[in-house]
C-alpha cells in the first residue's frame, strides 16, 4: 500500500485511491458525535446556500456548521461537539457545512472512495483501511481553515499511517501538547460561546468511537456520510 500525506483543498484534489479527509478541530469529530447521537442521516455540502436548499427537502432536519469558527446565520447549530451532544438528534437529518473539512471532502474528486478521519475514531479508520487494503492511500490533513497546517490533523494522519505500518507509536504526549499549540484557542475567553474548552477534550478523546464514516455522493457537491462498523 502506497501512503501519502497531503494538505488542504489542493491536497484533496490530488488525492487518489482511498482518500481519508481529516479534520480533528472540528468537522469530522463533530460528524462522529452526530452519528453517535442517533441522527438518521448526515449530509455534508460546500456552501450554506446548498445547505438551506437541502433542508427544504427533508422534514425534521437540522442545519449545523460554521464560517470563521462561528455558527452560520440561520443555522440551528454550530460546529461544536459540545453543542451536538446536548441536542436531541434521534431520527433527524443533519446537514453540515464547514470551512475546512467539508470543503476537502467535496473536492476529493479524483479519489476512488472517501472516508473521514479524526482522532476520535483513528484506530477504526486504520482498521477499515487495512481491511480494504487499497493500492494507494491519500491522507488529507485539512488544516486550520484549510489554509494553515494544523498539528492535530497531521498527528491524526501519522497515527493512521503508523498503525497501517504495524507501528504502535504513542501519540498521547503530542495530543496533550495540542492544548498549548493549535488547541489553545479553545481556552480563550473570547471564544467560549462558539469554541468552548470542552470541544478540545471531545475532539482529542482518541478512539472514542469504533466506526468509520464513508462518503457517498448524492449530487454535485453533496455527500451523505454513512456509518460503517469495523
Amino acid at each position: 500500500m502506497q501512503i501519502e500525506i497531503l494538505e488542504f483543498v489542493e491536497g484533496a484534489k490530488k488525492a487518489r485511491g482511498l482518500a481519508v479527509i481529516i479534520d480533528v478541530f472540528r468537522a469530522f469529530s463533530v460528524a462522529c458525535y452526530i452519528i453517535d447521537g442517533g441522527a438518521a442521516r448526515l449530509i455534508v455540502t460546500g456552501t450554506p446556500e446548498q445547505a438551506f436548499k437541502i433542508k427544504g427537502k427533508y422534514r425534521n432536519s437540522i442545519l449545523a456548521g460554521e464560517r470563521n469558527e462561528k455558527k452560520i446565520e440561520g443555522f440551528d447549530l454550530g460546529n461544536s461537539p459540545t453543542e451536538i451532544i446536548k441536542t436531541p438528534l434521534e431520527g433527524k437529518t443533519v446537514i453540515l457545512t464547514t470551512t475546512a473539512g467539508t470543503q476537502g471532502l467535496i473536492n476529493a474528486v479524483n479519489a476512488d472512495s472517501i472516508i473521514t478521519g479524526s482522532l476520535v475514531n483513528a484506530t477504526a479508520v486504520a482498521q477499515f483501511i487495512k481491511h480494504l487494503n487499497p493500492a494507494h492511500l491519500s491522507l488529507v490533513a485539512m488544516g486550520y481553515r484549510a489554509e494553515i497546517s494544523a498539528e492535530e490533523d497531521l498527528i491524526c494522519a501519522r497515527f493512521i499511517a503508523d498503525r497501517l505500518r504495524g507501528k504502535n507509536t504513542s501519540f498521547d504526549e503530542q495530543i496533550s501538547d495540542l492544548r498549548k499549540g493549535s488547541g489553545k484557542r479553545f481556552f480563550l475567553k473570547e471564544n467560549i460561546d462558539f469554541s468552548p474548552p470542552t470541544d478540545f477534550f471531545l475532539c482529542t478523546m482518541a478512539d472514542r468511537f469504533d466506526f468509520v464514516l464513508q462518503a457517498e455522493k448524492m449530487s454535485e457537491g453533496i455527500y451523505c456520510l454513512s456509518k460503517k462498523e469495523i
